[in-house]
C-alpha cells in the first residue's frame, strides 16, 4: 500500500527538468561562456536553500499505452531560497528552452514568482536571459491567430517596486518583455560582452532599418551601464553579477514594513582622519578623488556604488556608519565641476526615491556649483529632469544630513536638502555658496559697467577681487546662514552621531508603503 511508485515517478520527471533544453542546447549556452540556469541558482543562492516550485511543468507528449514520449520542462525556474540567511524568491528564464519565450512557459510560472514576491513580502531576484517570457510569433502559428498583447500581472511588477527589494540581472541577450523586466527593478546587472538589452533584437531592427547590426553595438553592457542608464552597473563575470545582488540586498530591508538590517560594526566609531584637514585644494580649480573623501568617512570598504559610468557628475551607492545601512549621494569634481546635468538628475531621482522606498537615511556630500549650463545641457532637458530630482528630495522623509565639503551654488545646489525640515547641515572651512558663483555672477550682474570700461578687463577683476572677500563661509556662519562650520576630521564622528538617531527614528516610524514609491 505505499506511495513509493508515484515518489519514483515525480522522481523521474524532474530528473528530466533537470536536463533543462537538452545537452546539445546547454553545451552550446556555456560554449556561449553562461551558465545553465540551475548552476546560477546554485551559486546565487545559500548552498542547498533552493525550494523550487513547479519542478513538475513541462509539456509532455505520451505513447497510446500512457508512458513518455518526450518532455519539455518549462523555461522559468522559481522557487524560494535564501541569500546571507535572508528568504527571497527568485524567478530564473532558461534560454536554452525556447530562448526563454513566452510559447516555451508553462502555467503562468513567472507570475506566481512575482505575486508570491508580494504575498509574501520578500525579495524577489531575476535572472533574465532570452526575451524573458516576452512573445514570440511562433504562438501565432500554434494558437492560429493574432492576439491584443498585454504584459503578464504587470500590476503585480508595479506594485513590488514600492513594497519589496527587485533585483534583476541581464544575463544573455534580453529583449522586450524580459529587457522591461530588467528595467523595472531598483537594482539592475548587466556581464560585459555576455549580455546585451534591447527593445528589440538585432533581426527586427534590420528588417525595421535595412542595416545589419550586432548584438553588441545594437544594446551592450557599455551602452546600459554608461550611456541610457537603463541598467547600475555592468561587470565581467556572472560570479561577480551574483556578488553585487547579494551586496545590494544586504543594506535593505526585507520589505517596507521592516527597517534595514544593522551589521556588527567594525570600525572605530570616533576614527578621525588627518588626511581630510587639507582634502580639499585651497585652489578651487583643482580636483580631488570624492570617492577616496567617502573611504576616510563611511564605515571601511562599506561603500556599494550605484551607475558609477552613468550621470557621471554624482556619485550615488549604499554604505554603512557604524554598522547602520545609508544612502549616500556626492558630487564629483572630476566630472563637469560635479554640476548636475540631465543624466545626473535622473540618477538622483532614483536613488533618492530607492532610499526613502526603504527607510534609508541618506547622506549628502555637496560640492555642486550648479546645474550644468550651454547648449546641450538645454537640450537635454537638464533643468526637466534636475527638477525631477529636487521634487523627490522635497518628498523624502528619511532622516538626511548634508555635508557641505565645497562648492553649494544656484537651484541644483540648493536642492542638496529639504531647507523646510530642520536636517543636520555641516560645512568645511573650504565651503562657498551663493545664487551664482562670483565669477559668471560678475559677468551677469556687472555688464554693463564692465562693458562701459576704459579697461573692462580690470574692471572684472577688481569686481571679482571685491565680492571674493565676501566668499569666507564664516561671514555665512556669523549670520546663522549655515547651521556649524566643522573641522573635516570631526565629520566620522558627527555622522555616526546622526546615523545612530537616525536608525532609531526609523525603527519608531510607521513603515509600509508609501503613496509616491519607487519608480523604475
Amino acid at each position: 500500500m505505499s506511495w513509493k511508485p508515484e515518489l519514483d515517478e515525480i522522481a523521474r520527471r524532474k530528473a528530466l527538468a533537470a536536463r533543462m533544453g537538452g545537452e546539445e542546447r546547454v553545451a552550446r549556452h556555456v560554449a556561449a561562456g553562461r551558465l545553465p540556469v540551475r548552476e546560477r541558482i546554485e551559486r546565487l543562492l545559500d548552498e542547498g536553500s533552493f525550494r523550487e516550485t513547479g519542478s513538475l511543468a513541462g509539456k509532455v507528449i505520451y505513447t497510446e499505452d500512457g508512458e513518455i514520449e518526450s518532455y519539455t520542462p518549462s523555461n522559468f525556474v522559481t522557487g524560494r531560497g535564501t541569500i546571507d540567511g535572508r528568504r527571497i524568491v527568485i524567478g530564473c528564464d532558461d534560454f536554452t528552452v525556447r530562448g526563454g519565450a513566452a510559447d516555451g512557459a508553462v502555467g503562468n510560472k513567472m507570475g506566481w514568482s512575482e505575486k508570491t514576491a508580494r504575498e509574501l513580502r520578500l525579495p524577489i531576484v531575476r535572472l533574465v536571459d532570452g526575451t524573458g517570457g516576452g512573445g514570440s510569433v511562433r504562438t501565432n502559428a500554434q494558437i492560429k491567430r493574432s492576439y491584443v498583447p498585454a504584459n503578464p500581472d504587470w500590476d503585480v511588477t508595479v506594485a513590488l517596486l514600492s513594497e519589496v527589494p527587485v533585483v534583476a540581472a541581464a544575463l544573455g541577450p534580453v529583449a522586450g518583455l524580459g529587457a522591461a523586466r530588467v528595467a523595472a527593478s531598483h537594482f539592475s546587472v548587466m556581464v560585459r560582452e555576455s549580455s546585451q538589452l534591447f527593445v528589440a533584437g538585432p533581426p527586427i531592427v534590420a528588417r525595421a532599418f535595412g542595416r545589419e547590426v550586432g548584438k553588441e553595438e545594437l544594446g551592450g553592457s557599455h551602452i546600459h551601464a554608461r550611456e541610457s542608464g537603463a541598467v547600475d552597473n555592468d561587470v565581467a563575470s556572472e560570479e561577480e553579477a551574483f556578488a553585487e545582488i547579494r551586496s545590494f540586498l544586504s543594506y535593505l530591508p526585507t520589505s517596507v514594513w521592516e527597517r534595514p538590517p544593522r551589521r556588527q560594526p567594525t570600525d572605530d566609531p570616533d576614527r578621525r582622519e588627518e588626511a581630510l584637514l587639507s582634502f580639499i585644494p585651497r585652489n578651487r580649480r583643482k580636483v580631488y578623488d570624492m570617492r577616496e573623501l567617502l573611504g576616510l568617512v563611511l564605515d571601511r570598504d562599506s561603500f556599494f556604488e550605484m551607475g558609477r559610468y552613468f550621470g557621471r557628475p554624482l556619485v550615488t551607492g549604499l554604505a554603512r556608519l557604524d554598522g547602520i545601512p545609508i544612502g549616500v549621494m556626492a558630487n564629483d569634481p572630476k566630472h563637469a565641476a560635479g554640476s548636475i546635468d540631465a543624466d545626473a538628475g535622473e540618477k538622483m531621482q532614483r536613488f533618492v526615491d530607492l532610499c526613502d522606498t526603504f527607510h534609508l537615511p541618506v547622506v549628502n556630500f555637496v560640492d555642486n556649483p550648479g546645474f550644468l549650463v550651454g547648449r546641450e545641457a538645454e537640450k537635454r532637458g537638464t533643468i526637466r529632469k534636475g527638477v525631477r530630482a529636487l521634487t523627490a528630495v522635497f518628498q523624502a522623509s528619511v532622516p538626511w544630513c548634508s555635508i557641505i565639503v565645497r562648492k553649494a551654488y544656484g537651484v541644483a545646489g540648493a536642492g542638496h536638502s529639504n531647507h523646510t525640515r530642520s536636517s543636520p547641515r555641516y560645512a568645511w572651512p573650504s565651503g562657498e555658496w551663493g545664487s551664482l558663483p562670483i565669477e559668471g555672477g560678475v559677468e551677469a550682474a556687472y555688464k554693463r559697467v564692465i562693458a562701459a570700461s576704459e579697461d573692462p578687463d580690470a574692471t572684472r577683476r577688481e569686481l571679482e577681487a571685491k565680492l571674493e572677500s565676501l566668499r569666507n563661509p564664516i561671514l555665512t556662519a556669523e549670520s546663522f546662514g549655515v547651521e556649524e562650520l566643522i573641522d573635516p576630521r570631526e565629520t566620522r564622528p558627527l555622522l555616526v552621531e546622526w546615523a545612530r538617531r537616525a536608525c532609531e527614528i526609523v525603527e519608531s516610524s510607521p513603515r509600509g508603503p508609501k503613496a509616491r514609491g519607487m519608480r523604475p
